[in-house]
């Protein structure tokens, strides 16, 4: 993975000096974007902001050609501090064993973060994405605005990770649909064991992906104890990898969990709407009344046995939709 990437501020007339130079060798440009093209060195992809991306295994032969990258690393990049970061004072890693709390310097360093969408949803899968963010893209991934998905709506959601696509950040992407989520349940596994799996394969998988690189760390959104997490891994054989630690509403302030909840709450929004078609109506999120509804309306229209390819069975909304029936 020996890809480089500056990122130069310019001036609206010099893009657009450079969109006319690299006209020969335009390709779709990702929303927000004046242009994007593909030179045998790099990608280029400049934005409304000014913010120009030379991406690649020689950025600078491009680069240079338009302004000098800031001093520091190649990268050109030197804002490394997420916006939700406030430093060791500011951390409150809700965990009983310290010994997996993130090192306040993890956040402006290369990591992994995983997160997962749809676990308190009664309709649709659980997806969890681990994503690997170089320390180069933090500004990139800032102008692209990513954040915690929680503060942003399905469609912006949408296009910051097709954002991300265009940007080649390296991830993996799990998604257990219903079925195998009631199985699974059946056998007696617990959601939280459910979830630590996901995780952990996804980090597996990612960390196969960006071989021989070696994240500074790996950061897990805290959804249980770390002693719990573990035992679920003990149970089927595993381990947990190095340099992992965990962290309540770690998305605030690692930008890798925030690029992580974002891909995995747009496979859920993609997934929920597949179901939305398959079922022949609008199918809600979350667990509320409405959801009671639409459970009711499914059993009439494709009858009970369709519950367990649309619902997590366990949940009290099974029960409740009976009376919408």
């Amino acid at each position: 993975m020996n890809v480089g990437q500056i990122v130069l501020q310019l001036p609206l007339d010099t893009i657009q000096q450079m969109k006319a130079t690299y006209s020969r060798a335009e390709k779709p440009a990702p929303p927000g974007a004046i242009f994007s093209a593909k030179t045998p060195g790099c990608s280029i992809t400049a934005y409304k902001s000014g913010k120009v991306l030379f991406q690649g295994k020689s950025p600078e032969t491009e680069a240079n050609k338009w302004g000098t990258a800031p001093a520091g690393p190649k990268t050109g990049v030197k804002d490394h501090t997420h916006p939700g970061h406030k430093g060791p004072a500011g951390l409150k890693p809700s965990v009983n064993d310290h010994r997996y709390a993130p090192a306040p310097t993890l956040f402006t360093s290369s990591h992994i973060g995983s997160d997962e969408a749809g676990t308190g949803d009664f309709f649709g899968p659980i997806t969890v994405a681990s994503v690997y963010v170089d320390q180069s893209q933090f500004a990139l991934l800032k102008e692209l605005g990513v954040k915690d998905s929680k503060l942003l709506k399905d469609d912006a959601i949408q296009r910051i990770a097709k954002d991300l696509m265009h940007v080649e950040l390296p991830y993996s992407l799990l998604v257990m649909r219903n079925e195998r989520y009631n199985q699974l349940q059946q056998r007696g596994w617990s959601q939280g064991k459910m979830k630590t799996m996901l995780h952990h394969h996804a980090i597996q998988k990612l960390l196969a992906k960006i071989d021989p690189t070696k994240p500074d760390g790996i950061l897990i959104d805290q959804f249980q104890l770390p002693s719990t997490y573990i035992k679920h891994l003990a149970t089927e054989g595993e381990k947990l990898q190095q340099n992992v630690s965990f962290m309540t509403k770690a998305e605030s302030h690692s930008l890798a969990v925030a690029a992580a909840s974002i891909i995995s709450r747009a496979s859920f929004v993609r997934e929920m709407d597949k179901l939305s078609k398959q079922a022949g109506f609008t199918i809600p999120k979350g667990a509320s009344a409405a959801v009671d509804q639409a459970a009711g309306r499914l059993i009439r229209t494709h009858g009970r046995q369709a519950l367990p390819v649309f619902t997590k069975m366990h949940f009290a909304n099974s029960a409740k939709a009976e009376k919408f029936v």
